[in-house]
């Protein structure tokens, strides 16, 4: 699952890892919860400021943070919310989702990857369903890989209308079989979600407020709920961009914040190991993260529809967050496309040449 093609406009990527590479590249441990904004700190300044200034041009684009080891060098909303303002972040959910498996995991909530779903969780699994639902795993959630056809795309709509997500997800027609390839789709995280609830005793909100909010300083809104009460496990939850740094900074630093260990470094090393890749941008992913290279450097990154960005470079310390407008598509070769642009060739540099 492997190719050799660069991170950057229009052109597919891949991250050729291992665990003891993501081991290696985690990058420097913070000493402070977050360090005050020092405008141009680490950065070619002249660079910096060329990069904002495209990042303003781009009309899609709501903010911008960018910080490195842990300081915040700017941070700028060009129009939409204030940067400290929770907004929707899309997709970026399922990696916060992601982060709740591996943090349910480290604590014994979950026994591992490798649990089918109708074990962990038995009363999710309705009677009558595909024998092939059985097999089913926790890792298979995290990567997509249930082989049941997607809620995601056309089949979004039916999904979110039905009586009971878990149980439509469930009940669709397998595509492939589980853990052959990647079909995107919001359902397989809304399952993960739920398991994490029945196998807790505790909604997703409350568990991301406590196991994520809490050690972090971060405002953890609640969202949407299916009719069961379970929260989506994979869309619509809301931070600010200041919020969704720091959440950044702990992955960046292997789970580590203000020297209280969040996620274990396991965790973080086996998120960003490739375990396949997507159908859209041909990128490889891991649990919750997808994977790519640029300019001799790994980068593990968080998409949202419409562009909500969390982009990691640990080999240069870089923490990028990038907020769009949540109504408008953004492609690979469209509005994503651009935002990877902007941080190879313009945040990047800027960062290089410090």
């Amino acid at each position: 699952m492997t190719s050799n093609s660069p991170f950057r406009l229009g052109r597919r990527t891949v991250l050729a890892a291992t665990t003891a590479v993501a081991a290696a590249s985690l990058g420097c441990v913070l000493t402070r919860p977050l360090l005050a904004a020092q405008p141009g700190a680490g950065f070619d300044p002249a660079l910096l400021d060329r990069a904002i200034k495209r990042a303003a041009g781009l009309d899609q684009i709501h903010a911008l943070v960018i910080g490195r080891n842990g300081a915040v060098v700017s941070a700028e909303a060009f129009r939409g919310p204030a940067v400290n303002r929770a907004v929707n972040v899309k997709s970026v959910s399922k990696s916060i989702a992601a982060s709740l498996a591996g943090i349910a995991i480290d604590r014994g909530v979950l026994r591992g990857v490798d649990v089918p779903l109708a074990e962990a969780a038995p009363g999710l699994v309705p009677a009558g369903v595909d024998p092939r639902v059985r097999r089913i795993t926790i890792a298979d959630l995290l990567t997509m890989q249930a082989g049941l056809e997607p809620t995601s795309g056309p089949g979004y709509g039916r999904w979110i209308n039905s009586r009971n997500w878990v149980v439509d997800a469930l009940r669709r027609p397998f595509v492939t079989e589980p853990g052959a390839r990647m079909l995107y789709s919001t359902g397989s995280y809304h399952l993960l979600g739920a398991a994490l609830s029945s196998a807790s005793g505790r909604s997703l909100l409350s568990l991301a407020r406590d196991w994520l909010g809490e050690p972090l300083g971060i405002d953890v809104p609640s969202w949407t709920r299916d009719p069961q009460g379970f929260y989506l496990g994979g869309n619509n939850m809301a931070l600010s961009p200041l919020d969704l740094f720091r959440f950044g900074e702990l992955w960046r630093q292997g789970g580590l914040w203000n020297g209280r260990q969040v996620i274990s470094a396991a965790w973080v090393e086996a998120s960003w190991v490739p375990r396949t890749r997507s159908p859209f941008s041909g990128d490889d992913y891991g649990y919750g993260w997808s994977l790519a290279t640029a300019k001799g450097h790994r980068i593990a990154y968080a998409r949202g529809y419409g562009g909500q960005m969390l982009y990691l470079v640990p080999s240069l310390g870089l923490t990028v967050v990038v907020t769009s407008d949540p109504g408008r598509p953004a492609r690979s070769d469209g509005h994503v496309g651009l935002l990877n642009a902007l941080l190879t060739d313009a945040i990047i540099p800027a960062a290089e040449m410090a």
